[in-house]
């Protein structure tokens, strides 16, 4: 194709540099031989959407394409958003294509319609093998190929689903097949995963590229999700039902898409732990006690989901659910053995099933599929060993293949492998054809390159029926030969423009205000979020007391005015700190000041060291992404990644006091997140908790290091600095530093904020405003600790304070963080319903 013709659209109007980048990128562009591909036609003619969009793209100088880009994946980078390939401990950042994936709205109207009809069979399907079992009765669906696959859950045969619906969230796998036809590659039927990344893939690409956007009349993703969030609803009992998504962890490879889905949908997001099966009904631990969970919307595999009936040795479930399933008593999405529609054992059948069912054809055929457990189809398998797939029937097959192979790529000793575990276990294994996926164009560096790619595609049931989420979840591969794209084989992802043939008006989650009941806080707190807020305020105020004991440690042999602590047991005091912190190992104590505070900063090794704390801090925030902000995630991922590289290594004092400097810098800004952008609800009172305490902590143990009975003047300069009380002192007191005085500042003044009076003074507001388990007017363990060491500081006098006193104040302050966690957090068999309680019910 020509720059003429390009530029003869009237929509685009291109430039001459853009119509010649794009006429460079259409003359570049290899199609893989024999595999259709989405740019361009059978005759090689650019289809009309695709050139669309490319002119947008070639509109943009190279420089600006590649901003805006640059600025909407940094969002992706600075807010963490993730992916862990099974196996590895480490987390990926999540890779995203320029380019969508372009549909029109014919051709998706066509792929929605075959994926509302698969849903439905599905559903049909799922509600006759745990209902009446015709199917099986009538020989048209083998009970081997369902009793094989672990994900077919006996205990729910006669379970009357919530809603009556086993299946209100489905989505299948799809590729275009050789014929130019979409094929189903995969159904995804337990709990399927990867829609709030697509959400994610949809905000990084609007951002980036809005104009272009808006005037190619994408379809919104909102509508969608305002479905779903109806269904969820619907399929309790309670008007205001209590919703919660249940995830196997921040471990979970999708972690984060779950934790995205959780906030935007404003779902619970809860772990086994969180929640408690009792009396046929499930509750959630909340710091006001036990809370009833209505609808579970759940991302663990049925196996692990009740360690009581199903895999015992699983920590994800919750012992006792399948009961209060079976009791009507909880609304699990989907319901437990809805993965037995996952298995590969059943595509072969389904076009049969279709009829039977539903007295259609598929709309959207399966890949040919043979189960090796019927005669027939194993001798033909046998037969055809070199042209097809062998592969594992189901999810977990007890056989030896694990994974699909091509028999063509495998060696001849490979080849007689694959061929004995057929004739030894021949049920556990099917044969496919091949798949060869189409391509569609991603951007590398300058030119564009066909990627072979699978559209998952979501369908979710409304009180309206199913909804189809227009567009989906794209992956690319790497190779130009795929005949599988997961993300754990280099695969990247791409939004999905399905265009409308009209302006789209804009959408969102907003509900009609008569929907509404106003409601000013959160809702109750479950114990786990509450416990990781609490320490997540004690790491990030240890990391901010030992940056401060660095920054000292870095100054004290500076040749400066200020550099008073270079010496004597001033210093072996700062030193005897760090190493009691697990900060410092007494080995680096000799090395010099320098090597000293980078150890401090950045030692791996060190229990105490900021880096540790910040890593710590991270690990305890990643449990709670939706309940954090953007900016917070940023600035702790990028303290934490500049503390571990980016970071040269400094080589001088002057140079690691600049990189401490910058650490407090960000703690500072993140304590003023906290302080000004987390709503004063439960939440928050726990993060400051957390804070308070440690502070107070801090506090105790440095007055006891430098306000003895002997302590000098570089002593009490020294603690004042550490508990960043030099200007209030030096405002009340113009005779220069004494004892008594600098005591009181550090410890009972109840005005000034960095002492412990005034952190036992927040702790006690804070728990005042916290929910009671029983109105009965008698105090909490918590009350009890708390009083009367905030009475005895109130009426200590300064004269009489000794280092004795203090440590039991410290003592006090470490009881009371035990017995914090006694009353809120994750209380297993001892927690009790509430009987009375102080928030919401």
């Amino acid at each position: 194709m020509g720059i003429e013709a390009v530029t003869a659209r009237p929509q685009s109007d291109l430039g001459p540099e853009a119509a010649a980048r794009l006429s460079g990128w259409l003359r570049d562009y290899q199609m893989l031989p024999g595999v259709p591909d989405e740019l361009f036609d059978v005759m090689r003619r650019p289809r009309a959407d695709w050139l669309e969009l490319l002119a947008g793209f070639a509109e943009y100088p190279e420089a600006e394409s590649r901003s805006r880009f640059s600025v909407a994946t940094r969002h992706i980078r600075d807010t963490g958003v993730t992916y862990r390939v099974y196996g590895e401990e480490n987390e990926r950042i999540w890779p995203v294509n320029p380019l969508p994936l372009i549909l029109g709205h014919r051709e998706w109207a066509a792929i929605a319609a075959g994926v509302e009809q698969r849903a439905t069979l599905i559903e049909a399907i799922l509600q006759d093998i745990y209902g009446e079992a015709k199917l099986v009765e009538s020989g048209a669906l083998p009970a081997a190929a369902l009793t094989g696959s672990v994900d077919f859950v006996r205990a729910m045969r006669g379970v009357e689903p919530p809603g009556g619906r086993h299946m209100p969230l489905y989505a299948c796998d799809l590729g275009r097949g050789p014929d130019g036809r979409w094929w189903v590659l995969d159904d995804r039927t337990q709990a399927p995963s990867g829609a709030g990344y697509a959400l994610e893939n949809r905000l990084v690409l609007s951002r980036a590229y809005p104009a272009l956007y808006n005037r190619m009349n994408v379809q919104r993703l909102a509508p969608f999700f305002d479905g779903m969030r109806k269904g969820l609803s619907a399929s309790a009992q309670r008007s205001d039902p209590r919703i919660c998504l249940l995830t196997p962890g921040p471990f979970s490879e999708t972690y984060f898409g779950q934790a995205q889905l959780a906030r935007y949908l404003g779902l619970l997001l809860v772990e086994g732990d969180d929640l408690l099966a009792r009396d046929g009904k499930v509750y959630l631990r909340t710091i006001a006690g036990l809370k009833r969970a209505d609808v579970i919307l759940r991302r663990v595999d049925a196996d692990y989901l009740d360690p009581l009936e199903l895999n015992g040795a699983s920590q994800l479930g919750v012992p006792g659910i399948l009961e209060a399933i079976r009791e009507g008593g909880v609304a699990m999405v989907n319901m437990p053995g809805t993965g037995v529609m996952e298995s590969k054992a059943l595509l072969g059948f389904m076009p049969k099933l279709c009829r039977i069912m539903l007295g259609e054809t598929l709309k959207l055929p399966n890949v040919a599929t043979w189960w090796c457990g019927q005669p027939a189809e194993q001798k033909y398998v046998e037969d055809n060993l070199s042209r097809l797939v062998v592969g594992p029937a189901f999810n977990a097959s007890a056989g030896q293949c694990s994974r699909s192979r091509l028999i063509a790529d495998l060696s001849v000793e490979d080849r007689e492998s694959v061929s004995a575990w057929l004739r030894d276990r021949p049920g556990d294994h099917v044969g496919q054809e091949v798949v060869r996926l189409s391509t569609m164009p991603v951007l590398r560096g300058d030119r564009l390159e066909a990627a072979p790619f699978v559209l998952r595609v979501y369908a979710a049931w409304t009180p309206d029926g199913f909804r189809i989420m227009p567009g989906g979840f794209c992956r690319t591969s790497e190779r130009p030969d795929a005949r599988a794209v997961s993300m754990g084989e280099g695969a990247r992802t791409a939004d999905v423009w399905v265009l409308d043939d009209k302006p789209v008006e804009g959408a969102t989650l907003l509900a009609s205000h008569d929907d509404v009941k106003i409601r000013r806080v959160a809702g109750t707190l479950p114990s786990r979020a509450a416990d990781n807020l609490f320490w997540l305020g004690r790491y990030l105020e240890r990391a901010e007391a030992t940056l401060r004991l660095a920054r000292s440690l870095c100054t004290s042999l500076m040749v400066t005015e200020t550099a008073i602590h270079g010496s004597g047991e001033t210093l072996e005091g700062l030193q005897t700190l760090l190493v009691g912190w697990g900060a410092l190992d007494e080995d680096a104590l000799g090395s010099g000041s320098l090597e000293a505070t980078v150890s401090t900063l950045r030692d791996e090794d060190a229990d105490g060291s900021v880096i540790r704390l910040v890593r710590a801090a991270r690990r305890t925030a990643a449990s709670m992404r939706e309940r954090l902000s953007a900016d917070f995630w940023t600035l702790l991922l990028g303290l934490e990644t500049e503390l571990a590289a980016t970071w040269p290594m400094p080589r001088s004092e002057a140079e690691a006091l600049g990189q401490v400097e910058r650490a407090l810098q960000v703690l500072a800004a993140l304590s003023g997140l906290a302080q000004e952008n987390i709503n004063r609800d439960a939440g928050w009172r726990f993060l400051d908790m957390g804070r308070r305490i440690e502070r107070g902590i801090n506090a105790c143990r440095m007055a006891r290091t430098f306000a003895h009975e002997a302590a000098t003047t570089d002593d009490l300069d020294l603690l004042l600095d550490l508990v960043d009380s030099q200007i209030t002192y030096r405002a009340r007191y113009l005779v220069g530093l004494s004892m008594i005085p600098v005591r009181d500042t550090a410890v009972l003044d109840g005005f000034n904020t960095r002492s412990l009076a005034f952190q036992v003074l927040t702790l006690k507001d804070h728990l005042a405003k916290l929910p009671t388990l029983l109105d009965d007017g008698v105090p909490e363990e918590p009350h009890r600790v708390l009083l009367p060491l905030s009475t005895e500081i109130e009426t200590s006098e300064a004269a009489s304070l000794t280092i004795e006193r203090i440590a039991h104040f410290e003592a006090t302050l470490l009881h009371l963080s035990g017995v914090i966690a006694d009353r809120y957090f994750l209380q297993g068999a001892k927690a009790v319903p509430t009987i009375k309680l102080s928030g919401l019910g």
